[in-house]
């Protein structure tokens, strides 16, 4: 769809102001944190990491700072002109390179990287075919290779319809649809949930899948105003962070994310 990378370009500030807010804070810290529990398990050196639809570098700069080469991959101009920018104040320019390209046709040196790493971000609700978006973005990703992708969790849409607006006409039609509007892309996105992707990943070779939620109380307190005090963001953040892999919390968090290892079976932290 060439009409979403222009979004994604215009609504760039709005975009940013939502990553330093708590919700968008919790988004990346969570999700390094679940990354972290598996790196280990990939060497002690410094990783090839590929990030796939990466945007303006919001996981690829905390990956970065450990020390890890992270290449982004984006369509918009605007996101990777300001992941370049935050590569540069940070002081991790050597560490970052950033692609402009559609992620369903990779340049030849990507998609035959042999990346330890391959992120997949927030981008499956934007795109049509899934089974074929994953078999692409999985392709770069050598054998042994961790795999991570993330995706808003349609099990929390009616969930979070009757919470925050206290509509529960809305929450019902949630319950049937895998549609939801985005005013700050101004798009159209499609939800899944990580019983449905789990097998895709499967059938394309990946191996000792785990689910995580991200955010799963985050979005269901209503008093927004009280995540920006230090005290109560660093116990939210404790709180998401010993929740994110126990059950029933991640089926309902607003977020799903997957770890999986690309067919090999050898045994994993």
């Amino acid at each position: 769809m060439p009409e979403v990378p222009e979004k994604f370009n215009t609504a760039m500030t709005t975009w940013q102001e939502w990553q330093d807010a708590p919700w968008g804070r919790l988004r990346y810290a969570i999700a390094e944190a679940n990354l972290a529990r598996h790196l280990d398990g990939l060497g002690g050196g410094p990783l090839r990491i590929l990030d796939v639809a990466g945007g303006d570098g919001g996981d690829a700069m905390r990956l970065a700072s450990r020390g890890h080469h992270v290449t982004i991959v984006d369509y918009a101009p605007a996101m990777l002109a300001a992941a370049t920018e935050r590569a540069s104040a940070a002081g991790l320019t050597e560490l970052i390179t950033c692609v402009r390209a559609d992620v369903t046709a990779l340049p030849a040196d990507l998609a035959d990287g042999e990346f330890d790493v391959v992120l997949c971000h927030n981008l499956l609700q934007y795109v049509d075919d899934v089974p074929g978006t994953l078999a692409t973005v999985l392709a770069p990703l050598k054998r042994g290779g961790l795999f991570s992708v993330m995706a808003i969790n349609r099990h929390s849409a009616a969930l979070n319809v009757a919470v925050r607006e206290m509509d529960p006409a809305a929450a019902l039609a949630a319950l049937g649809t895998d549609r939801l509007r985005t005013q700050m892309f101004d798009s159209t996105l499609t939800l899944h949930t990580a019983e449905e992707i789990i097998p895709l990943l499967q059938s394309l070779g990946c191996l000792d899948v785990r689910h995580y939620g991200i955010r799963s109380f985050c979005d269901y307190i209503t008093d927004d105003a009280r995540k920006y005090d230090p005290a109560f963001y660093a116990d939210l953040e404790q709180l998401e962070l010993a929740a994110s892999a126990r059950p029933p919390y991640m089926h309902t968090a607003r977020l799903f994310q997957l770890t999986a290892w690309n067919g090999t079976h050898e045994a994993r932290p």
